[in-house]
Parts: C-alpha cells; structure tokens; sequence
C-alpha cells in the first residue's frame, strides 16, 4: 500500500512540475515578445544610422498603431509613425447644383481617401487625379439621367465644380486637389465639343461598337491590346465633326483647334459610358485607362546630374565617391511622390540615359546597388515602396488609417540603359511587364516568396517633405 502511495505521490509531483514548466515556458514567451517589441520601437542613435545595413535584403515590414507608443506631446506636431484620420463635417454647399450628390455617395468616398489630405501629392499621378477625373465622368452622366444632356450647363458647372470639392474636403480629401490634378469646372461642360446630347450622340456614333468594347475592359490587355481606348477616340472623331479636316493642307491654327474640340469631345464619350455603364464598371473601365496612360511616362523630375556624371565618368569599379554622389542625387528623387513598378523602369531608365549621354558608360546602377523601388518614396527606414502598375485605391480603415498595397519590395535591379535613347524602350513586348525577380538561390531568406510579396504600409503622418504637403 505504501508502495501504492509513494508512486502517486511521485505520479503528482511529476505532474505538478510539468504544469509549473508550462506555466514559466509560456511567461517567458511573453517576455520574449515584449523584448521583440521593445526592439522593433527602439529608435536607433546617430551613430547606428550611420553604419551601413547587414543585407541588402529587407524583410517585408507589416506597420500597425498598435505597436506605437502614445504621443508624449499632443499639443506639438507629430512626430514620424503617429497616424493621422480626416475630420469629417458638413460640406457647406451653393445650393444652385442639380446633382443628387448622395445618390452617388459611395464614389464621392472612394475619391476621397484616394485624394485624402496627408496622401494627395505623393499619390497623385498614380491614384487621386485618375480617381477624380473618373468621378467627374461619373457625375456628367449621372447629371442627364432625366434629360438628353451629356454634360453640364455652364450656368451650374462652376457650382457643382465648388461642391464637388467641398462635399470631397469635407470627407478627408485634399482641398489643393484641383490645383494638383489640374482639372476646372469646365471639365463638366463638353467644351467646343459639337455634340452634346443623347439623342445627336446615338445618331452619330455606333454605340453597340462602343459599349461592347467598354463594358468590359480587360486589365491584362488593354494597355498594350487596347480594345476600348480605340473605340472611344473613333467615337470622338465621330462626333468631333472634324475627322476628316486632318489632312497636309490643314493650318496650324485649325490644327490646335481640332485637339481641343477633340479632347472635349471624349469628355462626352465617357460621361455616355456613365450613363449606360453600372457605375462601379465605368469608374473601373476609366481607371484602368489612366492607368494605361500613365504607366508609359516618368513623372519624376530629374535635375541635370552634373555631380554624379563628374564622380562616376571614368569607374569601372565600386567607387565610394561615385556611390555618394548617386545615392546623394536619388535621395532628392525619393521626396517626390510615389510611383508604379512600370514608371519606375521608365524613370531608371531616363535618369540612366541622361547619365550615358555625359559620359558614363558603366553600368553604375550596379556598382552602386540601386534598384527599382530607389526611384520611389521611401515608406519605412531603408524600404522603398512601388504601386502596382494596375489601378490601385487608398484604404482607410478607423483603427490603422490610410493605407496602400506595395508590390515589388525583393530588391530588383534598376536596368542600365543600352544607349543615351529611350525611344526603343516598351514595355508591351511579349510576355514582358518587369525585370525578373531574385530567385530563392540569390537571396538565401526562407522567409520571403521571390516575385509574389506584397506589402501592406500603414501611411501615417510620417511624410515630411514639406514641400509635397498642403
């Protein structure tokens, strides 16, 4: 019996140890994870943002208030990873614009986290000015629901032009937002555009063609197979009037005169595809156009690169002078804006070509580790960002705030130009979109998945470029 007792006693106390080794292992994960959160905040000194980093590879970086510290200081201004949410209040309105404005509400919100206030011109060319041209589109066609009209009166478009800003302010949006996208009130009208109303319209133009090639846009093929973008100017054309005057013996004058009347004209084409399009397919068929338009040039503004051509003209090695002088030059570029995968290839390109044509016939961009995401903002520390090249939306969201999806953070190498010419550069070869990305035997990080990693970047108000901000 005592036998019996001894082995239970030691049966417990077995046990009784084993529960206190899970009770201490899962304390001391805790503690573990509050140690990996305290190094993740910790802010590193002068001296280690001076030494440079291990690897030139960068673990995709998940940014989230919750691991923020509370601001210390709330009555001075924000310092950088504090998030930031719009203030939304009561637009005040003219009162003399037609449009039933809460019908279309949940566009009017889209446009305004695309254009929202700390976001707007870092993201403009690429997500707030194509979102805002598509709105007003959308609102064109809604305006003649009841009526023939396929564009404003001008005796209401500088009214409906103000409270399409207000009601978008009011919301969280930019109020800078018709300076920077450069659009007016008479966007709205049709300008010298002939044609101006259902009934001419379906007259003029064979709108079954039209439809058909519109209603539904193919993302992977439009850009470089365009199905819509043709019909749309054969539409313009049409209704232009003008078609036929684009011969040798037209005068320069009749010549700008057609481009104007032109454009006006397409601004008519879309507001009737807003009309008989459901208006989530219309905003996501104008869209994917920008995005067409946009992806094929550089909006970044290169500065003569007289430092970098006088360092780097003669290298064939790594140069440190070289290299500070590039990486000095593409800082500025990283306070411009935001940029797609697509206009960073273009970008690097440019910048590259200017280099060759004074002189530099190395391929620095290598030597120096530059890559795509280089030409863009810099989200976080050494991480550079690239949108998609595909049409993208600003996310707002009540806990974390705005956000956007990077794509492209495995670090691509920026392509080195073959010539001082860009003019055989195109991105619609085929079955070419992007450079090819590293492969697991480059990098040895089991970690990241080569090609597909996208990264979510909460944006606060961490943006101090001062001059980008209104």
């Amino acid at each position: 019996m005592d036998c019996f007792q001894t082995v239970s006693h030691l049966k417990g106390s077995v046990c009784h140890r084993l529960l206190l080794f899970i009770i201490w292992l899962s304390g001391f994960q805790d503690v573990l994870a509050l140690q990996t959160m305290h190094e993740q905040m910790h802010v590193p000194s002068a001296l280690e943002l001076a030494n440079p980093p291990i690897s030139v590879f960068f673990e995709p970086i998940e940014i989230s208030p919750a691991v923020l510290p509370h601001d210390p200081h709330p009555n001075e201004s924000l310092p950088p990873m504090y998030p930031t949410f719009p203030t939304r209040y009561e637009p005040v309105l003219t009162g003399r614009c037609p449009v039933n404005f809460s019908a279309i509400s949940s566009i009017m919100d889209k446009t305004a986290s695309d254009c929202s206030q700390p976001l707007a011109a870092l993201v403009g060319n690429v997500i707030c000015c194509p979102q805002l041209s598509s709105l007003l589109h959308i609102i064109q066609g809604f305006y003649g629901m009841s009526s023939d009209e396929l564009v404003l009166k001008n005796s209401v478009a500088s009214d409906c032009f103000k409270d399409i800003i207000s009601i978008l302010a009011s919301r969280g949006a930019n109020s800078t937002i018709a300076t920077l996208c450069s659009i007016k009130s008479s966007n709205l009208t049709g300008g010298s555009c002939p044609v101006k109303d259902t009934i001419t319209f379906e007259k003029t133009v064979n709108t079954s063609k039209l439809l058909e090639a519109c209603s539904s846009v193919d993302p992977l093929k439009e850009c470089c197979r365009p199905v819509c973008h043709p019909a749309i100017m054969d539409a313009a054309l049409q209704i232009s009037g003008k078609q036929l005057m684009n011969n040798e013996n037209k005068d320069v004058v009749g010549e700008f005169n057609h481009v104007d009347s032109l454009n006006d004209c397409k601004q008519v084409v879309y507001s009737y595809l807003s009309r008989k399009l459901p208006m989530d397919v219309a905003n996501g068929a104008f869209r994917l156009l920008s995005s067409c338009k946009v992806n094929k040039v550089c909006p970044l503004d290169f500065k003569q690169p007289s430092e970098v051509i006088k360092a780097c003209r003669n290298v064939a090695a790594p140069s440190p002078s070289c290299c500070s002088s590039l990486n000095a030059y593409i800082a500025g570029i990283q306070k411009q804006m935001l940029i797609t995968n697509k206009q960073a290839i273009i970008c690097s390109t440019v910048f590259g070509s200017m280099l060759r044509k004074g002189g530099v016939m190395t391929n620095i961009y290598e030597l120096c580790d530059v890559d795509l995401k280089d030409f863009s903002i810099q989200a976080y520390g050494q991480q550079g960002c690239l949108l998609r090249s595909l049409p993208a939306d600003v996310i707002f969201d009540n806990s974390t705030g705005f956000s956007f999806t990077c794509d492209l953070s495995d670090n691509i190498a920026a392509p080195w130009p073959s010539s001082s010419s860009i003019s055989s550069l195109s991105l619609c070869a085929p079955e070419m979109s992007l450079p090819a990305l590293p492969t697991s035997e480059t990098f040895k990080n089991p970690g990241c998945r080569g090609g597909g990693v996208q990264i979510l970047v909460s944006i606060f108000s961490f943006f101090v470029f001062g001059t980008l901000l209104y």
